[in-house]
């Protein structure tokens, strides 16, 4: 893989699942792609969520291509884990497979999720943990932007898993971006992931009257 042509600065998103983009920083990744080429890696292809089960990884590897295309994201990578697996024995792993397209990109600026994995869920804070360690290695990268929720918004996924984190008060994250430019980017790109919309109406649902902003957590070089 070369990247011919670099001209604009890049933006690499590591996330766990297909959806995570959308569900997540989408907003974001879309006023990104403006200014930026953006990327996403992607560990998992989410082959054991909810939903049909036939073939699910291969539909949702497509759901995500298809929301990248709406955001303009220039590519989606795969790194071709397991769903639900992202434990212990896979740390490395996973960190020499971002590490090395990291390598071959050399973006200046990486996002994932906040360590608590926004939702709690143990891929998200796996994928979080290891694109630190990953940040924390190469030089070329200056900036990691960790996204995050609100209390606000934490409070209204009350029960949506056995466990949601609390989220965060709003003096303690580092920069709040405006998306409401590019909030029917969002709805479009959380409603492509089809074999997921019943949790995309909820969660729509739920944040419809909340500021159209997405929070994040900065670490720099």
């Amino acid at each position: 893989m070369k990247v011919k042509g670099k001209s604009k600065k890049l933006l690499v998103a590591v996330f766990a699942h297909p959806d995570d983009e959308a569900f997540g920083p989408s907003g974001t990744l879309a006023k990104f792609t403006k200014t930026h080429d953006v990327y996403i890696l992607c560990a998992t292809k989410g082959e054991t969520g909810m939903g049909p089960k036939s073939n699910l990884g291969k539909i949702r590897a497509q759901e995500l291509k298809n929301s990248a295309k709406i955001l303009g994201i220039k590519d989606v990578y795969f790194l071709g884990f397991k769903d639900g697996t992202l434990s212990n024995n896979l740390y490395h792993k996973l960190a020499s497979k971002i590490e090395k397209i990291l390598k071959q990109l050399k973006p200046e600026i990486l996002m994932t999720q906040e360590p608590q994995g926004v939702s709690g869920h143990i891929d998200h804070i796996t994928v979080s943990m290891v694109t630190s360690f990953v940040f924390n290695k190469l030089p070329f990268v200056k900036t990691l932007m960790y996204y995050c929720i609100d209390e606000k918004a934490a409070a209204k996924m009350k029960n949506y898993f056995i466990y949601f984190p609390p989220g965060y008060k709003r003096s303690d994250v580092d920069k709040v971006i405006d998306t409401a430019k590019y909030w029917h980017l969002k709805k479009e790109a959380m409603m492509a992931h089809k074999s997921q919309a019943e949790d995309a109406k909820t969660v729509l649902s739920r944040m419809e009257d909340l500021p159209k902003e997405e929070y994040f957590l900065i670490n720099t070089k």
